[in-house]
């Protein structure tokens, strides 16, 4: 055996297992080398994907100022009904909540007492009739014996004199005929005009006084009215509105159902300066009965018409922190931001200015947008304010070389 070979065997097996660290550490560096030149690519794909969205095409049209506010029905007119004389209930001939018409007899009151009044009128007429035909044939006589000079003038005078207060006192008479007449009239109560019947206060056998009790209230609720406010600066617009023509209105019950369409038909004649607004109303038809005195409800109405405004779904409208832009895609794909000013926002749709009609807009998606973004287009469909067209994800049309 080598002498040397004992001593040398451990030295050769350390170089060994070293060498083999060295050859490990070298392999492991070469491999996340490689998976590193693997990635890089996969990240830059990733980075340039585009950005699925969904477009609308800016549109030119004329868009009516909607202005919505909270009005109440009130009656055209509602009449107190009391009675004009003192005397007592005989009959009442309608019911509470009963509809009736101009004309309709709604309470009779006991009339012996205005009957006999017309009565002894018409027979004062009869006796003042019979004493001025009395006193003409006088006056003929005295005229023709003033002739033969058996009279003298005052005497003659004195008979005409008679004649005239005669007839004075049968104008007198026949106009107290006419107020016991009228007198008759006041003990039956008829409504003035067509309405609704409230609440009856009183019954047969009830005693009435001029200004006393309220028989019953008529209102008229066809058609109906509603009050409304809109602000001073709306003003002008309707004012100018009113003159072309007709102003229509809108209304539908705070509870929802079913609108109603109307006209206004009445602006105040002063701007209350509290509130800097101005009082309005308009007339609506209410055959059905839909709208009720005192109820509450939504008004639109629209007095003036913004003409060749351009228009986009109003969801394509961002908000940055300091002012307000869409994004808009060109034939590139790549999507830019345009600053844009709201006009006016209503049903879904917004009036911008800084943007030309026939622009691409998106309307979907631009919370993943940065300016010069990718984009992958959903297909634009031109009128549409709903801002979808066949959904985001769809194969994108080439970019032009």
């Amino acid at each position: 055996m080598n002498p040397g070979s004992g001593s040398q065997s451990p030295r050769t097996f350390r170089r060994i297992i070293a060498g083999g660290f060295v050859l490990a550490v070298v392999a492991a560096l070469g491999g996340w080398w490689l998976s590193r030149q693997d990635k890089a690519p996969q990240a830059a794909a990733k980075g340039a994907a585009a950005v699925p969205v969904t477009l609308a095409t800016v549109e030119r049209r004329d868009v009516p100022v909607r202005i919505r506010a909270n009005g109440t029905a009130v009656a055209l007119q509602s009449v107190d009904i009391r009675a004009q004389i003192t005397s007592t209930v005989r009959e009442v001939h309608i019911r509470e909540g009963q509809s009736v018409a101009r004309g309709d007899l709604l309470v009779s009151l006991d009339s012996r007492a205005e009957e006999a009044g017309v009565k002894k009128a018409e027979a004062q007429v009869e006796k003042d009739r019979a004493d001025l035909a009395n006193g003409l044939r006088t006056l003929e006589r005295q005229r023709q014996l003033f002739a033969q000079k058996f009279i003298s003038q005052s005497a003659l005078d004195a008979a005409q004199n008679q004649v005239e207060t005669l007839r004075g006192q049968l104008a007198v008479d026949l106009a107290a005929v006419e107020s016991a007449r009228v007198a008759l009239g006041n003990t039956l109560i008829r409504a003035s005009f067509a309405g609704r019947t409230g609440a009856i206060g009183v019954r047969p056998g009830s005693l009435v006084q001029p200004n006393g009790t309220v028989l019953v209230t008529v209102t008229q609720i066809d058609p109906i009215q509603v009050a409304f406010t809109l602000p001073e600066k709306e003003f002008p617009g309707l004012q100018r509105a009113l003159a072309a023509g007709p102003v229509a209105a809108e209304v539908t019950p705070d509870g929802g159902g079913q609108f109603f369409t109307g006209r206004v038909n009445f602006v105040d004649n002063a701007v209350d300066t509290a509130t800097g607004t101005i009082r309005v109303k308009a007339e609506f038809d209410n055959r059905a009965n839909r709208l009720w005195p005192g109820m509450y409800v939504n008004v639109v109405v629209a007095p003036r018409t913004l003409a060749g405004a351009s228009v986009v779904p109003v969801q394509a409208v961002q908000t940055g922190p300091e002012k307000r832009f869409v994004f808009v895609v060109g034939e590139d794909r790549r999507a830019a931001t345009r600053p844009v000013q709201v006009e006016y926002l209503d049903a879904g749709i917004a009036v911008v200015t800084g943007i030309d009609p026939g622009t691409k807009v998106v309307v979907e998606g631009a919370q993943n947008l940065r300016q010069g973004s990718l984009v992958s287009l959903g297909e634009a469909k031109p009128g549409s304010m709903g801002g979808k067209g066949e959904g985001p994800g769809k194969a994108a049309p080439k970019a032009p070389s």
